[in-house]
C-alpha cells in the first residue's frame, strides 16, 4: 500500500453519525473543495513521512469536532495546522473558512511538539469524526464496529510508515494499539501516556518528558 492507496481507503469509509473529512463537505465551515484539500494534504504528509522516516507515532482516540474534523489531521486544530505541515516541509491553505478554531488537546500536544525535533507522526485509533445523532458538531466515542475498522487502518499505517516506536495517548488508545502491535510483523512495545484531555495536561507532559528526556 502506498500513500495514495491509503487515502483512497480512508475516503471509502462510511458510518452512521460520522463525518469523513476526506470525503464529506461541511456546508457551514468548509471551503467548497475542503475534502479534496484534506485528502491531498494527508497524502503529501504520508509521502514526506516515508521520505524522512518516522521516529515515533503518537496515537490518540478519534478526530474531534474542533480539530481533526476541520483539518483532517490528528490532534491538530486550525491554530497548529501550519506548524504541523511545516514540520514535514509542506505548505497548504487551510480547508475551512475563517475564523480559526482552537482545541485544548491540540494546544497541549503542539506546545510539547514545538520542543521535540524528532519526526513524530500523529494518528488516532479511529480516523474519522464521530458525532451524536442530530448534532454533527458534537463528539462521541467510537463503537466496536468502528473500532475494528480503525484497527485495520492503523495496522496498514504502521506497515506503511514503520515508525520507530508507538506511543498511545490514553487507556483506550493503548488497548487498541497494543492489539494491533501484537499482530504486526515488527516488534513493538506500545508505550502509554495520559491523554491530555479532561485535566490530563500536566500528567501527559510529565510522562512524555520521560520518553523525551531532552525536552525542557
Amino acid at each position: 500500500m502506498n500513500p495514495a492507496q491509503f487515502v483512497e481507503q480512508l475516503k471509502g469509509l462510511s458510518f452512521e453519525n460520522t463525518f469523513n473529512p476526506y470525503r464529506d463537505l461541511c456546508p457551514e465551515y468548509d471551503l467548497t473543495d475542503a475534502p479534496q484539500r484534506r485528502s491531498q494534504i494527508l497524502e503529501s504528509l504520508l509521502t514526506a513521512a516515508l521520505d524522512r522516516g518516522v521516529d515515533s507515532m503518537w496515537i490518540g482516540q478519534e478526530l474531534g469536532r474542533l480539530g481533526g474534523r476541520r483539518t483532517g489531521l490528528a490532534l491538530t486544530d486550525d491554530i497548529y495546522f501550519d506548524m504541523h505541515l511545516e514540520r514535514w516541509g509542506l505548505s497548504y491553505e487551510q480547508p475551512t473558512k475563517n475564523p480559526v478554531v482552537a482545541e485544548c488537546t491540540a494546544a497541549t500536544v503542539w506546545g510539547l511538539l514545538a520542543r521535540i525535533q524528532k519526526a513524530v507522526f500523529l494518528w488516532n485509533v479511529f480516523p474519522l469524526h464521530m458525532h451524536k445523532p442530530g448534532n454533527c458538531f458534537s463528539n462521541r466515542p467510537h463503537n466496536s464496529v468502528e473500532r475494528k475498522t480503525g484497527e485495520k487502518v492503523l495496522s496498514d499505517l504502521i506497515l506503511l510508515l514503520k515508525p520507530g516506536r508507538l506511543i498511545a495517548l490514553g487507556n483506550d488508545a493503548h488497548k487498541v494499539t497494543k492489539r494491533v502491535a501484537q499482530r504486526s510483523p515488527y516488534q513493538y512495545e506500545v508505550q502509554k501516556v495520559r491523554h491530555p484531555s479532561r485535566n490530563g495536561q500536566m500528567q501527559f507532559l510529565r510522562e512524555m518528558q520521560k520518553l523525551y528526556p531532552s525536552t525542557k
